[in-house]
């Protein structure tokens, strides 16, 4: 596979492998040139990997919202009785090659404290958070309805997570604290992802943490397989659905 390097956002031009080093991130290894992360040139046209990763999202986007269905029922139900406002929340987000689209979420806060644009993020002891809405907080179940998004191509199952158009990390902006930010839109977003699977999830508060989550999410650019894929989803769904580490 050839190696390129973004020497301006969005540019991406080729350069030699054998001046690139690797940085582990949590045994993915991240290929650096001058310090900045280097990605691959998408092919045209998708590829037979492309192809057998939209399967896999259909498939198991589809099979669990079947499955789901009843739970999906229950929690919109109890949503509606336990605080006035809307079922869902929604709103947009960056999606592949930076598009916007809208996301789809349970609704697990106050309609007074909700915000549309993302920009103040929810914190640990919220009180703008619904006493239901911190349960399914806890296991990720806010996050199902997003199995919609996936059905309709605007999300994998697996990626980096899409963010808040205008988002903020460490107090600016996260595009501006992390100058190589935007490669992360190279692929599609994903409802879950190797920073998110490996703990790296919640307010972006901290510097370190915050351009550590980018790093992660261009390691597994990078490195990217049906076979890495499914380990993320065991990841999560151990980490995220079974202990309830969510947040």
């Amino acid at each position: 596979m050839r190696v390129f390097l973004s020497s301006e956002i969005g540019d991406v031009v080729p350069i030699d492998r054998t001046l690139t080093r690797r940085v582990p991130q949590h045994g993915l290894p991240l290929a650096l040139k001058n310090g900045a992360p280097v990605i691959a040139a998408r092919p045209p046209r998708a590829t037979v990997q492309d192809v057998l990763k939209r399967t896999l999202d259909i498939v198991l986007s589809a099979g669990a919202l079947l499955a789901l269905a009843p739970t999906l029922l229950m929690l919109a139900i109890a949503i509606k009785l336990s605080s006035p406002g809307p079922i869902f929340f929604r709103q947009w987000r960056h999606g592949r090659n930076g598009v916007p689209f809208r996301i789809y979420k349970f609704r697990t806060m106050r309609t007074d404290a909700c915000d549309p644009t993302g920009v103040r993020q929810v914190t640990s002891g919220d009180p703008g958070v619904t006493p239901l809405g911190r349960f399914m907080r806890s296991r990720s179940l806010d996050e199902l309805p997003q199995l919609f998004n996936v059905l309709r191509g605007d999300m994998s199952l697996v990626g980096p997570r899409p963010h808040a158009i205008g988002m903020k990390a460490a107090g600016v902006l996260y595009e501006d604290l992390v100058p190589y930010y935007e490669l992360r839109h190279a692929v599609r977003p994903g409802l879950s992802g190797w920073a998110q699977a490996n703990g790296l999830r919640g307010p972006t508060t901290d510097a370190l943490s915050s351009r550590s989550r980018i790093d992660h999410d261009l390691a597994y650019i990078q490195n990217q397989s049906l076979g890495l894929d499914l380990k993320i989803i065991w990841m999560t769904i151990k980490s995220e659905f079974l202990s309830g580490s969510g947040s």
